[in-house]
């Protein structure tokens, strides 16, 4: 490592993520509070709106000068956009090169990008890398649920192949990444393992944690009070799409309503598509599967809410009697973990991200992607033998506890993660 660029022994840190805080919302605070200089790029699209500072961090924004080539091979498209931000965050940093200012580190999330040039930038700064995922055209989330496969043919796989090639590029060039889960660490290829440090983001225990007098209301056709003493189920993700299992959801739901008469859902989640492909034609995957079954629905019993406030989201986890947490082999969402710590019992579908912090019949309940009698039964018993969970309940809070608190393990562990690359002793 070259010389630290230091103002009176001061280090400097630098986060690069497109959505900057992202998954260093706790990580960067915490370095600006030891009194490190801490910097953030991220994208912004309108330039003279962009924020000056978030949680305490100050920012600064670029824009993309372009799109990508539209006469271009289609499977280069991932990686021309990436190009053209990698180009674009590497712009901004020569100009922070040329003013004097050097970071000792760089923090940052390669999924879009962004750290492809910071090398030809700062060729002696090291950087740590949050690696969420590893694309590969089979065995993971593609082709696994085959009624959306993408990858049915040779070409669809190679196009999946195709944008492993800027993660490869980060790969060779990162002293050290930053995984949340051990599946999602070990999606990456194996020589590069050693430098792979397993670390969850971390959860606000104190925060989320059970509260028998939470209470909350919604609107919709009709208006309900909820609390701790109601048969609430609840599901959450950012958008309502196959890949985190709203159609299995949906399609047994008639049938756990039938079980429950006087049961409650709660579906958090936007129209949109965060990870899979996009609903045939212009329809949302929300309507085409509340299309699919409403006729066997009590409507008036089903609320969706979109996307919710985050205390909000905290109240609702804290009613809920059953929550549903289910995803391909796939990034763990934070809110299965969330939910865990309020004490919720999940019922979360058998597949290698869910199993990696439930274990069934001990902190949450583990049932077939694509078996939806075992989601129904489940469900149905969480809901009516609430008495006959009530352990499991302490004990999914414990697992959380024990394992992702935020204050007591997982940011230490980040910052010692820190200190040890600002210090060479990786």
């Amino acid at each position: 490592m070259g010389p630290a660029a230091v103002i009176g022994g001061q280090k400097r840190l630098l986060f690069v993520h497109q959505n900057f805080p992202g998954q260093f919302k706790y990580l960067a605070p915490a370095l600006k509070q030891r009194g490190f200089d801490v910097q953030a790029l991220l994208h912004h699209s309108q330039p003279a709106a962009a924020p000056t500072a978030i949680h305490g961090v100050p920012v600064q924004t670029w824009t993309p000068k372009r799109g990508t080539t539209t006469q271009a091979h289609p499977w280069a498209h991932d990686y021309e956009t990436k190009l053209i931000r990698g180009q674009c965050v590497a712009e901004h940093a020569d100009r922070l090169r040329q003013q004097g200012w050097q970071p000792d580190l760089i923090i940052g999330h390669p999924g879009w990008g962004e750290l492809l040039f910071l090398k030809q930038i700062w060729p002696d700064v090291p950087q740590l890398h949050f690696l969420e995922f590893f694309y590969r055209a089979s065995g993971l989330d593609v082709g696994f649920d085959a009624e959306f496969s993408t990858a049915s043919s040779w070409q669809d796989q190679a196009r999946v192949h195709s944008k492993s090639a800027a993660a490869l590029l980060g790969l060779e060039e990162m002293a050290a990444g930053l995984s949340p889960t051990r599946f999602q660490a070990n999606t990456y290829p194996q020589w590069c393992q050693d430098r792979i440090h397993v670390i969850h983001d971390g959860i606000d225990t104190a925060l989320l944690r059970p509260d028998a007098t939470a209470s909350l209301g919604l609107s919709g056709s009709s208006q309900i009070q909820l609390s701790s003493k109601d048969p609430v189920l609840t599901f959450v993700n950012r958008n309502l799409e196959p890949y985190r299992g709203y159609h299995c959801l949906m399609r047994a739901l008639p049938a756990i309503q039938r079980r429950c008469p006087d049961l409650v859902t709660v579906i958090v989640g936007g129209d949109g598509v965060s990870y899979g492909p996009a609903a045939p034609s212009t329809c949302t995957w929300k309507q085409i599967f509340l299309d699919e079954v409403k006729s066997g629905l009590d409507l008036e019993r089903i609320f969706f809410v979109g996307n919710v406030r985050y205390d909000d989201y905290r109240r609702l986890l804290q009613v809920s009697r059953c929550h549903v947490y289910f995803t391909y082999p796939f990034v763990l969402g934070w809110s299965c973990l969330e939910a865990l710590s309020t004490g919720c019992v999940v019922v979360g579908s058998d597949t290698l991200p869910v199993r990696e912090v439930i274990e069934h019949g001990v902190n949450g309940l583990l049932v077939d992607f694509f078996d939806q009698d075992a989601l129904i039964r489940s469900v149905a018993q969480v809901v009516n033998e609430p008495l006959r969970f009530v352990q499991l309940r302490k004990r999914a809070r414990a697992s959380i506890l024990d394992s992702y608190d935020l204050h007591t393990h997982c940011l230490p562990a980040q910052l010692r993660l820190v200190d040890s690359l600002l210090t060479a002793q990786i």
